[in-house]
């Protein structure tokens, strides 16, 4: 699954950005058995619904053949340690957040054009304001198999959708109080986070927490995806987009902690749905950490999308429910796609982190 943001709906099209690189270095030296996790005490202090990840030194990325070039090369890193929600936030737990604040989330906003227009090429014109409605990108499978390059085929804008009507006006939450909140944008992450007294967490302190100690393995559990036939996190079974089977017991979101947890105590790193992090996206991260682009100027976008130009992105991370083997095999822990920052989904969410005192994020 690959969305532009909001404007999706105008149909625009948007050449690839031509990107001069320097010439490559060698790249650098990856153990790819290596992960070293610290083995420094927790903090005394307990937080209700976290978890304490303890840090360490590990491979981000990954070198294998059949990922894709934005999760590649793998390169080391450290981390220290963090606080992290056992799950992804809840239909629920936003719903709180909305009672106390009054919040209302970007989905439920009318669209304004001086915003759209900065995303998108000089000189496009502004459209009928009977199209600026709120709404959100919903999936909606077809009935039969369809070509897999024109994602209009089974997302849809859908006037009305949001946090409290996943599907559109005349849909609900009740009964999916312990589901993730989705058509979550950006901001509304942030206002929740800050709300709880946490922050989003960085893209290297997400994937370290969904390796769960191990490097190197394509999953988050290990090199089957499903081992003796077990399912361990929310997919996608059959032929996308048009037939999911439910062999994992779910065709759309299922609750939080309905599979088992990581060895860090984590539920749904991988699946169920899109994860937001607090950094941009860069198609070339990886690539510039280990010396083999040339990093971003200061006065460039901080995001680098060479399919679209102007994108404003942030990452998300952990695959959702709707990637399948014949489609975006995200549910990996190096799995990495850009998300427009104004635009929720029906299968983005998010979970929070939160500093121990005096904690200092590196890499190296």
């Amino acid at each position: 699954m690959k969305l532009s943001n909001r404007f999706i709906i105008f149909s625009i099209g948007i050449s690839p950005l031509i990107y001069g690189c320097q010439e490559k270095k060698e790249a650098q030296k990856i153990d790819e058995d290596k992960m070293v996790v610290s083995e420094s005490p927790a903090p005394s202090e307990k937080i209700e619904g976290m978890v304490w990840i303890p840090g360490g030194e590990f491979v981000m990325g990954t070198n294998e053949t059949e990922a894709y070039a934005a999760e590649k090369p793998a390169v080391n890193l450290k981390v220290d340690g963090y606080w992290m929600d056992t799950h992804e936030v809840t239909n629920a737990e936003f719903q709180k957040f909305v009672e106390e604040t009054g919040y209302i989330t970007v989905a439920e906003r009318k669209p304004e054009w001086e915003d759209l227009k900065k995303q998108l090429p000089p000189g496009t014109p502004k459209p009928d304001e009977s199209v600026l409605v709120a709404g959100s990108m919903v999936f909606s499978p077809p009935p039969y198999k369809v070509p897999l390059q024109d994602i209009s085929l089974w997302w849809v804008w859908v006037n009305g959708a949001n946090w409290k009507h996943p599907e559109g006006p005349d849909s609900d939450i009740e009964g999916r109080e312990n589901h993730p909140v989705v058509h979550i944008s950006y901001e509304d992450a942030e206002a929740y986070a800050k709300w709880a007294g946490k922050r989003l967490p960085s893209e290297i302190e997400w994937e370290f927490a969904a390796r769960g100690g191990m490097n190197g393995k394509r999953f988050a559990w290990g090199d089957e995806l499903t081992p003796n036939g077990q399912y361990l996190a929310n997919t996608f079974q059959g032929n996308f987009p048009n037939e999911n089977l439910g062999n994992d017991g779910f065709v759309g979101t299922s609750p939080v902690k309905s599979y088992a947890p990581n060895t860090f105590g984590l539920y749904d790193m991988i699946g169920n749905v899109w994860e937001l992090t607090g950094d941009w996206y860069d198609a070339l991260k990886y690539a510039r950490l280990a010396g083999q682009a040339p990093k971003l100027d200061k006065d460039m976008n901080p995001c680098y999308n060479p399919d679209n130009p102007f994108a404003m992105e942030r990452v998300i991370k952990g695959g959702s429910y709707l990637c399948a083997e014949n489609y975006c095999i995200n549910y990996r822990p190096s799995a990495r796609q850009g998300q427009a920052f104004d635009s929720g989904t029906s299968n983005v969410g998010f979970r929070c982190v939160k500093d121990p005192e005096q904690k200092t994020l590196s890499m190296n």
